[in-house]
Parts: structure tokens; sequence; C-alpha cells
């Protein structure tokens, strides 16, 4: 087989579409939303899907459509509900963007959804990426997309560096008219699978023999290194049976570029003279990671905030990592055990949990400032 540093030829071109193809009936991953081309259905697992891992999105995918079966269940959705159902997702600006746009299908065409990607980029919080995906999947449109694993892709098989305009074209050119969709999924997943940034698997590659690199491209920029920082929270505790425990939670400002609105523990600037030590937790947020220290501390009466029943959490916008104390602590076990299905996210693997954790249960119940849930 001839192997070319550019698919120009019509041959190769319509090769490496046959392999592709053929790779991805075989080995495809057996994805919820790809069980139907329901546009409603690709739309959320589109937007769900940018800046964040795969086996992140499963976790919340069907409670989303549980919750938000229709758009126009979507379109009247109260914003604390929807900040609630995404919560451990993060990017939150996705969300409410997705309300919006649902709001504009249902009130200007009256719930029914654009067939091709003009149409979609029409809408709020859809770009070019998102547009093409959704047409093309949902309503077969012969368009590309470019996300990172397709850039990779074809900077490896080309075997130089493209400038963005460049990856489109080329993009375009190799798409398969008759199954765009297919094809398109196809691309990204072997770039998300095969393909991938760091140690390519050549050998299981189906296009090795029409890739210049056949590995990882040269001169490609080191990742920026992770930034450190050490932060503190208070977790001022009511005991209580089964999901009736309470915390006491503040909430972010409404205009705050991270998060706003959504329901965390206090942030402090050090342990008090009384506190104690309940456990460390790691958590990461894009380029910088975090220590966590939680203390076991009374917020003072003047604290402006809100005690919330354990019972109450999967129903208000928890930060991910007040949802990672939260679990960390016990409490989101004793709302799951009463009955009551929690949407923050269940990552325990880079917690650290010292002793001092046992304080929380034995910790007497009190009456102090905030506002009675």
């Amino acid at each position: 087989m001839k192997r070319a540093g550019k698919l120009t030829a019509l041959t190769d071109a319509e090769d490496f579409r046959c392999r592709v193809l053929a790779w991805y009936d075989a080995h495809a991953r057996d994805l919820p939303w790809r069980k139907s081309p329901d546009p409603y259905r690709v739309w959320i697992s589109e937007i769900m899907l940018q800046q964040t891992r795969v086996a992140a999105v499963i976790k919340h995918y069907h409670a989303f459509l549980r919750r938000f079966p229709s758009v126009r269940k979507l379109a009247s959705a109260r914003e604390s509900s929807l900040l609630a159902a995404w919560s451990g997702l993060g990017y939150y600006r996705r969300a409410r963007m997705l309300r919006a746009a649902a709001k504009v299908i249902v009130r200007d065409f009256g719930g029914k959804f654009p067939e091709n990607s003009e149409g979609w980029r029409e809408l709020p919080g859809i770009g070019r990426y998102t547009a093409a995906a959704i047409a093309s999947i949902a309503f077969g449109e012969p368009v590309a997309v470019v996300d990172g694993n397709v850039e990779r892709v074809l900077q490896r098989v080309c075997g130089k560096y493209l400038a963005i305009e460049e990856f489109w074209r080329a993009a375009q050119d190799l798409l398969d008219r008759g199954r765009p969709g297919d094809f398109n999924q196809a691309m990204m997943e072997l770039g998300a699978t095969v393909c991938t940034p760091r140690t390519p698997a050549c050998l299981m590659c189906p296009v090795v023999g029409l890739c210049a690199t056949r590995g990882e491209l040269a001169g490609v920029t080191k990742k920026a290194l992770q930034k450190k920082r050490e932060t503190h929270y208070a977790l001022d505790f009511r005991s209580g049976n089964g999901a009736g425990s309470q915390v006491f939670l503040v909430q972010r400002p409404r205009d705050a570029s991270l998060m706003p609105g959504m329901w965390e523990l206090p942030e402090i600037p050090g342990p008090g003279n009384r506190a104690k030590l309940a456990f460390t937790v790691k958590h990461s947020i894009t380029v910088t990671d975090y220590t966590v220290r939680v203390w076991l501390e009374t917020m003072p009466a003047t604290a402006r905030g809100r005690w919330f029943a354990a019972s109450q959490f999967s129903k208000i916008a928890l930060t991910g990592l007040a949802g990672k104390i939260l679990r960390t602590a016990g409490l989101l076990q004793k709302a799951e055990k009463a009955g009551i299905q929690s949407r923050a996210p269940r990552d325990r693997s880079q917690s650290r949990i010292q002793p001092q954790a046992q304080l929380i249960y034995n910790k007497k119940p009190k009456n102090v400032g905030g506002t009675s849930p």
C-alpha cells in the first residue's frame, strides 16, 4: 500500500474512509448517546462531553434525561434545578446556555430542532464543532467535525502541523458523505482510544499504512505544569438521623466568574483556635491542583448562609468540591440510604480521610447563626 504524507489522491482518501468506518463498526464503544440519533439526546451528550471525560458524562447522562426528558421540560426548568442536575460535570455555563437554547427552540421554532449546522449555530452556546456534530449525527448532514482528537489524527496522518482552517478543509475532504455522522464519531473515537496524545497504539490503528508519522509528531509542546494551592473550608455540622443531618452552606455570588449562584462550604483563611481537622481531599480545577483542608468549626452567628438537610442535597446546585467534601464526610451516603438519589460526584479515589473525621459523627447538635432551611 502507498504510504502518503498527504491524503490527496482519491484512492487514498477512499481507502482511509473504508478502513476507519470498518474499524468503528467493529470497535466503537457502547455509549448511551449512540443508541439513538434523536437530536435532543445527541445535543445533550455533545454539550456534556465538552471538556469533560466520557466516564463522568455517563454517570450523569441518564439521570439528566430522566429529569428533563424533552426540550420543553428543559426550557421550563428552574435554573437551580438545572444546576443541581448538572452538579459534578463542571463548566456550569454550558448548562445555562443549554437552557437558553431550549427556550429559543420552544419559543421561536415550536419545539422543532434545526436540521442543519447553520441553524444550530444560531442557538446560544452552540459553536462550529457542536453544530456540525449534531447535524451530522442526528440529521445526516455531510459536514465534518474537528475537535482535539480529530486534529491529532489529521496531523499525524499528514505528518505536519496544520492551521485551524486546514484542519476543517482536510476533515471535510476525507468525510464519508454516505455515513457522515458515523464517520465523524469514528474519527473522534480513533483519536480518543488509539491515536492518543501519548504513546499511541499504532499497531492497532486501521490507517497506520497511510500515516506519515506512525507515532507522536515531533516538537509537540509540553503540557503546562499544574499549579499547587492549599485551601481551607469549615464544616459546621448538626447531627441527625438518616438524611436529617444538616450542614451550613454559603452561596457563591450571582456575578461570580466561576460557578455563580452555587452552594459550597464556607471557605476560611485557616483554622480557628478550636477547629479540629476532619480530613483532607485533593481537588483539581483546570491547571490547579488543590489540597483542601476541611475543619470542624462553628460558624459565627453573623455568618451569611443556610442550613441544609442531607435530604436537600440533590435539589440544590452544589459545587463539585462541596459534593466531594460532603461525600467524604459520609453525609451524601446518609441521604442515599434514606432513598434519596444524590447527583454529587463519587470521587473518593483522591481523598485521604484522617482519623479526626470520626469527630463529625460524634459532634453534638447546636443552633447557631444562619437561616433555617
